[in-house]
């Protein structure tokens, strides 16, 4: 018996559980809470603390290996899971997941997965258990086999070990000219996400978020040291479809108008609209995608909202609806899923971030760095919080220990041979 007990422990999200149906509809902010009534079903004000929920695996020498569940920032948002419940999960968790893991080989992580994951009444278990779950799975596994987590995503999926590092996104969260100058002081790859996140902070026409897009470029060219030359990523929250409308053309001429008001410098556009449903949003962001390819625009489109699943991942990388996935790990639910969306994204040439959410722990970030590496992800998300430094240390620090541990095991394996 390879799992001898099952330990579970409350916790918290690196941020807060927002309602976005009533930020999008007006609510008005006071400080760092909103004022108004919540909208969404299980929200009892627009901003709750965000909660958590570790699950420790007491392996056969009393070795504890952890993973942690919990939901993204807009749950019950664009076909999302509803908000995370400690109560509900533990008792499910408990009741129905513990004995599936008293019964199984922890040594090998997708079996594990499959057997652990298999429905309850003809219903899929949450996405946050499936997340949590799987990573302490992972990490059972690793430590079994006395290898890394990464290592054991490439070799269950038949990968090459990994030799290029993956480039890291920073989020802004609200303060974003205190966070920009952050993240260009310490030159990641990828900035500043923004939270466009309403009517004020797009502006009309648009107009607020295009002055902070070229404030961005032109602070970057300021204070950066010489030669940085950031991907300029920017998440609005559906905005253009909101202000502008939902015609793909209309949309994708502004998109256009963005990304020649900062030449020499690569344009990422994170949910321009949302058209209401995963079908309508494949078929418009697909005609967006055709319209900037035809124009040579540099902007790329990044999808969100309405692509959740691994399934909903495969419709629109096959579909070409988009450039860039963002393959959410919490919405994904298992971690083995993730890596399954970066290689299907891969299979269809479209791009793979490996995204999540501000309410994550660090041990979820961990897992991800891993996931993101084996894979060989095109970026992966500074996570959690909006702080900037804790998510860029723990990802970016995570990531430079797995090189660090690959490297010794290849530079041994070399000396053996």
């Amino acid at each position: 018996m390879q799992i001898k007990d099952i330990l579970l422990a409350p916790g918290n999200g690196a941020f807060f559980y927002d309602d976005q149906e009533a930020i999008r509809s007006g609510a008005t902010q006071d400080g760092f809470i909103y004022i108004g009534a919540p909208t969404t079903p299980g929200f009892t004000s627009i901003r709750l603390p965000a909660s958590s929920l570790s699950i420790g695996l007491v392996l056969a020498d009393d070795t504890v290996v952890w993973g942690d569940m919990m939901n993204v920032q807009y749950s019950g948002a664009g076909g999302r899971d509803p908000l995370f419940s400690t109560n509900q999960i533990s008792g499910l968790t408990s009741r129905v997941v513990a004995p599936r893991l008293l019964d199984i080989d922890a040594s090998h992580f997708r079996d594990s997965c499959k057997k652990v994951f298999g429905p309850v009444e003809h219903q899929r278990l949450p996405l946050s258990v499936e997340y949590g779950v799987s990573q302490a799975l992972l990490r059972a596994a690793a430590h079994l086999q006395c290898k890394t987590m990464a290592e054991i995503i490439c070799a269950e999926f038949g990968l090459q070990l990994p030799t290029c590092r993956v480039p890291i996104y920073c989020q802004s969260g609200d303060a974003r000219e205190v966070n920009v100058d952050k993240m260009i002081l310490k030159a990641v790859d990828v900035l500043p996400h923004g939270l466009i996140n309403s009517r004020q902070k797009f502006g009309v026409e648009g107009q607020t978020f295009l002055e902070f897009v070229k404030w961005v470029a032109a602070r970057t060219r300021e204070i950066g040291r010489p030669g940085y030359h950031p991907v300029l990523h920017f998440d609005l929250y559906g905005w253009i479809g909101q202000e502008i409308g939902l015609e793909p053309r209309p949309i994708a001429d502004f998109i256009c108008r963005v990304a020649e008001s900062v030449p020499g410098f690569s344009l990422n556009i994170e949910s321009p609209a949302d058209f209401g449903s995963t079908q309508a949003q494949i078929e418009n962001y697909a005609e967006i995608v055709s319209i900037l390819d035809n124009r040579g625009s540099s902007a790329r489109i990044v999808v969100d909202e309405r692509c959740n699943t691994l399934e909903d991942i495969r419709l629109f990388a096959e579909a070409k609806a988009a450039h860039l996935v963002q393959i959410k790990t919490p919405d994904v639910g298992s971690i083995a899923d993730t890596a399954r969306a970066v290689l299907l994204c891969k299979a269809n040439r479209v791009g793979a971030y490996v995204g999540g959410s501000c309410t994550e722990t660090d041990l979820s970030a961990q897992v991800s760095v891993h996931v993101s590496v084996a894979t060989q992800a095109d970026m992966m998300l500074a996570k959690p919080g909006m702080g900037v430094d804790e998510a860029f240390s723990i990802v970016g620090n995570e990531q430079n220990r797995v090189f660090a541990m690959l490297s010794r095991r290849q530079a041994r394996n070399e000396n053996v041979g």
